[in-house]
C-alpha cells in the first residue's frame, strides 16, 4: 500500500455544537464501566461525517444506500459468524437499516446503542450453553457436518437452534484439539496405546473449555465505546475498504506500525467480518524467514510457546495483536487456515525485521546450461529514508537498484529479471524513479484528485540505467507502487509483464487526518483524543489512461497460480472504487519492443512440458476443489481422514512462494560469510520455476532479436548493388 509521507492536515470550521449533558439515557444499562461519555461519541459522528462528505475521494452522498452499507459492515463485524445473535435480534436492529445517515446528521447515535444491549444479553447467554455443551459431552461418531461458511448459513430462529449450532462449533473444536493432542503424544512416545484416546478426550475437552472462558472473558470486556468504534469504521469502509476509523489505540498503533519499531512476526493484519487476516508479509521479519506464513492466510487462534492457544475469531484486531505481539526470542504458535482450508500450526520466534532482507538485492543467475548470463533484481518493498525531508540522503530503493544494476552490467548479463512479487508499495516517487532507470524519460504515472484534477508524475532524467531485454515478474500481492512501475514498463513496451492472473489493483492513495486538529474550539479539548480517519484522497492512473484500481495489471504472458482461485485482490473487497480511465498521456513507446505474441506462444508451448509448473497448476485446481468444500465432517473417522489427507497433501507441496528461508535454512546461512550467503541466495533463486521461466522468455527474445537482425541483415545485403 502506497504510505503518503506526508499527513494531511485539516481543520475544519465547526459550528458550534449542543451537546447536553442531563438528560440523556442509554438504552443499554444506566451506568457504564468504562465511563462512556456520549457526547464524545455525538462530537465524533460530527466530525467524522464532515471528514467523509468533504474529502472522500469518490464524493459519496451520505443517502439511504450508503446507510444500507454501513449497516451489513457492522453487523458483519458484530457477529460476523452467526454465533450470537438471533433472527428477531437482527429484524429490531434492521429498523436502524436506512437511519445511518440521519443518525449522523442529527449527531443522534443510537443503533450502537441498541447493539450492545442485545449482545450483551446474547453473549451472556451464550456463554452459559456453551459451558453446559462442554460438560454434556459430543458423540464423536454421530454422522453430521459443520458449514463454516458465515455467508451459506442463516441467524437461527430459536435459542434451541442456535444452542445446535454451538454443540457443531464446539465438537470441531474437540476433535481438532483430539488430534494434536494425539500428534504430540506420538511424538514424544511412539508406544502410545489406544487406552490413551479417552483421557486425550477429555484433555481435548478441558482444553477448549479454557479457550471458550478466555474467549467470553474478552467478549464481556467489550465496552460500550467498542461498539461505536466499530460503527464509525463501518460509515468509513463502506465508502471504500482504505477508509477507516482508527481510534486513538488504533491510531497509536498505526503510528508505531508506520515507524517500523514493533517487535513481533512483522505481518500486516486485518480484521474481515470477524477473521483476522494477513495482508503481507513484511520483508526481512520473523514470519518472512520462517517462510509458511503468506498473504491470505486467516489466524484461528495464537499461542504463546507450548501454552493451549486462544481462539481469536470475532476478538477485537487490538486484542488479537497483543497475543501475537511478544519479546524477541519468544515464540507464537499461530493456527492458521489456508485459503484452501487446510489448517496448519506455524510457530514463529518474534524478532526485529532483519534489515538487510528489506533491501533490494541482485545476483547473477548460477545457470550453467545457458549459453548466456542473466541478471534477477527483487524489489521487496519502495522503501526511502525520508530523515531530512523529501530529498534528503537517507537509503532509498532507487539508488540501490541503480547501484545493482551497474554491477550487473559489469558481469555482462544479456537479459535481466525484475521480481516484484509481493512487493505491496511503498513510496510513490521511488516507483517513478525506479521506471526512469529503464526509459529514456517520460511520464510514468497519473494521479487524479478528489476534485478531477490530474498531475502527471514524469522522469526528467535521459539515461538509461538498463536498456537490454527485461522481464518483470508479479503476482496477486503485487500492489499500488509496484502496479505502478510494472503498468509504466508495459505501456512503454519496455518489458514482458508475466506472473499471475492479475495484480492486487490498489491504485487509491490514503491520508490520515488527525481528528484532534479539526477541534478549533477549547471547549472541546476534553473529548481527546478522539483518533483519526484513513480516508482515500486520491486516485492512480496508468500513461495509458487506464487505472491500475481494481483491475490492477493484467499480465502479457499468464504463468500457473497455485493461488488463482482465491479470491485475492481489490475486485473481491466490498465497496471497492470502481475501474475506469482517464486520457492517454504523451508517450513514445521503447524503440526495441519486445514480440510479445511469438513470446507468449513459445511460453504455452514451454509450460506444457514444464512438470514443476504443471503441477502447480494440477494444485489450483485441487485448491479450487477444498475451497468450494467448506463443510466439516464432524465423525471422528471421517474427521481424521481428512485431516490425514491434508498433511500428506502439504507435506509433498513444493513451496514457490517468495518468502525467505525456512528457519533452519537460517539457521545454517548464519554460519556463512557473506559471500557464501549471497551465492546461496543466488543458488535458491535460479531454482525458482516462475524465475527460470522468466529466463527462458529472455533467452526468446535474444533469439528472435537476432533472427530478425539476420533478415533485416541480408535484406540490406540484397539490396546493396
Amino acid at each position: 500500500m502506497t504510505r503518503m509521507t506526508r499527513k494531511l492536515l485539516l481543520v475544519l470550521l465547526l459550528p458550534l455544537l449542543l451537546l447536553p449533558t442531563a438528560g440523556t439515557a442509554f438504552v443499554g444499562s444506566e451506568a457504564d464501566s468504562d465511563s462512556f461519555d456520549l457526547n464524545r461519541a455525538r462530537l465524533l459522528s460530527f466530525v467524522i461525517r464532515q471528514q467523509l462528505v468533504s474529502h472522500h475521494y469518490s464524493h459519496k452522498p451520505l443517502d439511504d444506500q450508503l446507510s444500507k452499507d454501513a449497516f451489513t459492515l457492522f453487523l458483519k463485524q458484530i457477529d460476523s459468524q452467526k454465533r450470537f445473535l438471533l433472527q428477531e435480534d437482527v429484524r429490531r436492529l434492521e429498523k436502524f437499516e436506512t437511519r445511518i445517515d440521519d443518525e449522523l446528521a442529527s449527531s443522534q447515535v443510537r443503533l450502537p446503542q441498541v447493539t450492545a444491549k442485545t449482545m450483551e444479553q446474547r453473549v451472556a447467554d451464550v456463554r452459559e450453553m456453551v459451558f453446559s455443551l462442554l460438560d454434556e459431552g459430543f458423540d464423536l461418531h454421530r454422522e453430521e457436518r459443520l458449514e463454516t461458511d458465515p455467508d451459506k448459513i442463516k441467524y437461527c430462529e430459536t435459542p434451541a437452534e442456535l444452542r445446535d449450532r454451538w454443540r457443531k462449533i464446539l465438537k470441531l473444536q474437540v476433535i481438532n484439539r483430539l488430534f494434536a493432542l494425539e500428534e504430540n503424544a506420538a511424538a514424544e512416545d511412539e508406544d502410545a496405546t489406544a487406552g490413551d484416546e479417552k483421557a486425550l478426550l477429555a484433555k481435548a475437552v478441558d482444553k477448549v473449555r479454557s479457550n471458550q472462558e478466555h474467549l467470553f472473558n474478552q467478549l464481556q470486556e467489550d465496552r460500550r465505546q467498542d461498539y461505536f468504534d466499530v460503527y464509525f469504521n463501518a460509515v468509513a469502509s463502506a465508502f471504500d475498504p482504505h477508509s477507516n476509523y482508527l481510534p486513538p489505540m488504533t491510531k497509536e498503533d498505526f503510528d508505531i506500525s508506520m515507524r517500523g519499531s514493533l517487535e513481533g512476526i512483522g505481518a500486516t493484519l486485518r480484521q474481515e467480518e470477524g477473521f483476522i487476516k494477513v495482508v503481507r508479509i513484511i520483508p526481512g521479519s520473523a514470519a518472512y524467514r520462517q517462510g509458511q506464513l503468506e498473504a491470505e492466510d486467516t489466524i484461528l487462534a495464537v499461542g504463546e510457546g507450548s501454552d493451549d492457544a486462544v481462539d481469536v475469531v470475532d476478538m477485537r484486531l487490538r486484542d488479537a495483536v497483543k497475543l501475537i505481539r511478544g519479546k524477541k526470542g519468544t515464540e507464537v504458535r499461530l493456527h492458521v487456515r489456508k485459503p484452501d482450508g487446510q489448517r496448519v500450526i506455524i510457530p514463529i520466534v518474534r524478532d526485529v525485521v532483519q534489515i538487510e532482507e528489506t533491501f533490494v538485492k541482485s545476483a547473477v543467475l548460477p545457470l550453467p546450461d545457458r549459453e548466456r548470463s542473466y541478471g534477477y533484481i527483487r524489489i521487496p518493498s519502495f522503501y526511502r529514508d525520508f530523515e531530512g525531508g523529501m530529498n534528503g540522503g537517507g537509503r532509498n530503493s532507487t539508488d540501490d537498484t541503480r547501484k545493482e544494476l551497474e554491477r550487473l552490467r559489469e558481469a555482462g548479463i544479456e537479459g535481466l529479471v525484475l521480481d516484484l512479487r509481493n512487493n505491496g508499495g511503498g513510496a510513490l516517487t521511488d516507483a517513478v524513479s525506479v521506471a526512469g532507470l529503464f526509459i529514456e524519460g517520460g511520464p510514468v504515472v497519473q494521479v487524479k484528485n478528489a476534485d478531477g484534477k490530474i498531475e502527471t508524475l514524469t522522469d526528467n532524467d535521459e539515461s538509461v540505467a538498463y536498456g537490454g531485454p527485461l522481464v518483470v515478474l508479479v503476482n496477486k500481492f503485487s500492489a499500488s507502487a509496484s502496479e505502478i512501475l510494472a503498468g509504466a514498463l508495459q505501456d512503454y513496451d519496455r518489458a514482458v509483464i508475466i506472473g499471475s492472473e492479475h495484480t492486487h489493483g490498489k491504485g487509491t492513495v490514503q491520508a490520515v487526518i488527525d481528528l484532534d486538529r479539526s477541534l478549533p474550539f477549547p471547549n472541546m479539548d476534553k473529548y481527546r483524543p478522539l483518533g483519526a480517519m484513513k480516508v482515500t484522497i486520491q486516485k492512480f492512473y496508468r500513461i495509458s489512461g487506464d487505472s491500475t484500481q481494481y483491475r490492477g495489471v493484467v499480465p502479457d504472458i499468464v504463468l500457473p497460480d497455485r493461488l488463482r482461485h482465491v479470491e485475492s485482490g481489490e475486485q473481491y473487497l466490498e465497496h471497492s472504487l470502481p475501474w475506469d480511465k482517464v486520457s492517454s498521456a504523451d508517450f513514445s513507446t521503447w524503440p526495441a519492443s519486445p514480440p510479445v505474441q511469438k513470446l507468449e506462444e513459445r511460453s504455452l508451448a514451454r509450460l506444457a512440458e514444464n512438470e514443476e509448473l504443471t503441477e502447480i497448476a494440477r494444485e489450483a485446481e485441487r485448491v479450487r476443489e477444498r475451497m468450494a468444500d467448506t463443510t466439516y465432517p464432524l465423525h471422528i473417522d471421517q474427521a481424521r481422514e481428512r485431516h490425514q489427507q491434508m498433511q500428506i497433501e502439504r507435506e509433498n507441496r513444493p513451496f514457490y512462494g517468495m518468502a525467505g528461508m525456512h528457519d533452519e535454512e537460517a539457521s545454517e546461512d548464519r554460519d556463512l560469510s557473506e559471500k557464501e550467503r549471497k551465492a546461496l541466495w543466488a543458488e535458491k533463486t535460479a531454482e525458482d520455476p516462475y524465475v527460470l521461466e522468466a529466463v527462458s522468455i529472455l533467452q526468446d527474445f535474444r533469439r528472435l532479436e537476432e533472427i530478425t537482425d539476420g533478415l533485416t541483415e541480408k535484406a540490406t545485403t540484397a539490396a546493396t548493388p
